[in-house]
């Protein structure tokens, strides 16, 4: 299989596999299993593997803030929303191209919806919708289309009416600049190479935002629940390779952006091109089924869209949002690449893709 996919997930890199062994340890090899929460001297060496991973997933975000990992984006996000709904009770307000996962948490808040252009970048922030002592939500990179979106522009805004600033990091932590203006962030480790099942949301200080789960105080007294010492670890770790890569990836995905450019010249691109992060590519093509280009192609990992929502048969909000027709949303693709994708990869994968167009008449 030939994986381009990496909006859905990315692969486990070999370092944060190694982080985590120590910390997967069964009896009689050792006492990494124990819990961090214990105060014996293998809990204490749980606790301080713990405390490193913080650091190193910190190291890529703002200053003045405090790392609390929880079980991915989604229960981050929920946190800051509804959590924060309650400290800052002026009303939310969030782009419409935001992911379910925020999306949702909207909708039950009543949110305030904030358009985006035919590009899929919003539109600069109207003070009329931004609310008075409350909260905006504004991602960074989109999932769908990969749009760079102006957070920092919308941090302002919501700053201008005491309100914080929540921004979705997921797609661009470790890869886009995250505005020093956000109040709240929310972030995965299987994004960039890490394993699945932890995120982070980061929360700026000063900020006094309710748990959103209770019980053992864990994560001081932030969010309950026992902390995996080897997600932790394999983050981290995943983390600082992504600092230590950050130039050498960008050229990499820079190169691949560009052969598929130079391959695929009669697809039309979905949202920007310039304000875009170039290791997603959104694309469509007349006279294609996205769905049936799946089932021909079957051994190229790709999608129609977030991961989280393809099986549900629905047209993708994102480009609905954009205003993109529900006939040129479903002849739309969206291929991902990322630091393990070689180029004869993704040429070989770009040759299937044409070869299954093909068969549905498309040259």
């Amino acid at each position: 299989m030939i994986y381009l996919d990496y909006q859905a997930t990315t692969p486990l890199a070999s370092e944060a596999r190694a982080a985590m062994l120590r910390w997967l340890v069964g009896p009689g090899e050792g006492d990494g299993f124990a819990n961090p929460s214990s105060t014996h001297k293998g809990g204490r060496a749980a606790a301080a593997a713990v405390e490193v991973a913080r650091d190193q997933v910190a190291a890529l975000l703002p200053k003045g803030g405090r790392v609390f990992f929880t079980s991915g984006a989604t229960e981050a996000l929920n946190w800051a929303l509804l959590r924060g709904a309650e400290i800052m009770p002026g009303g939310v307000a969030g782009l419409s191209i935001e992911h379910a996962a925020s999306l949702q948490c909207l909708e039950r808040l009543h949110a305030t919806v904030l358009p985006v252009d035919s590009d899929g970048v919003a539109l600069p922030p109207d003070p009329a919708l931004i609310p008075e002592n409350g909260i905006v939500a504004a991602m960074l990179v989109n999932n769908e289309v990969g749009t760079i979106q102006p957070v920092a522009d919308f941090a302002a805004a919501a700053h201008a009416k005491n309100s914080l600033l929540l921004c979705d990091a997921v797609q661009g932590y470790g890869r886009v600049l995250i505005p020093e203006s956000a109040d709240l962030i929310a972030i995965s480790a299987h994004k960039i190479h890490g394993p699945k099942g932890i995120g982070a949301l980061w929360i700026r200080d000063g900020i006094d935002l309710p748990p959103l789960m209770f019980g053992g105080a864990q994560e001081q007294g932030m969010r309950s629940g026992t902390v995996s010492p080897a997600l932790c670890a394999g983050f981290g770790a995943a983390a600082a390779l992504a600092a230590e890569r950050l130039d050498e990836d960008a050229a990499h995905i820079e190169r691949l952006w560009s052969l598929a450019r130079d391959m695929l010249p009669e697809w039309t691109i979905n949202g920007a091109v310039d304000a875009r992060y170039r290791g997603n590519l959104n694309i469509r093509r007349e006279g294609v089924n996205g769905l049936r280009l799946m089932s021909d192609a079957r051994n190229i990992a790709f999608s129609l869209g977030s991961a989280c929502g393809s099986g549900s048969g629905k047209v993708s909000h994102v480009l609905r949002a954009m205003g993109v027709s529900e006939a040129d949303a479903r002849a739309s693709i969206r291929l991902g690449w990322g630091r393990y994708t070689s180029e004869q990869e993704l040429r070989a994968g770009l040759t299937a893709i044409k070869d299954a167009a093909r068969l549905q008449g498309v040259n």
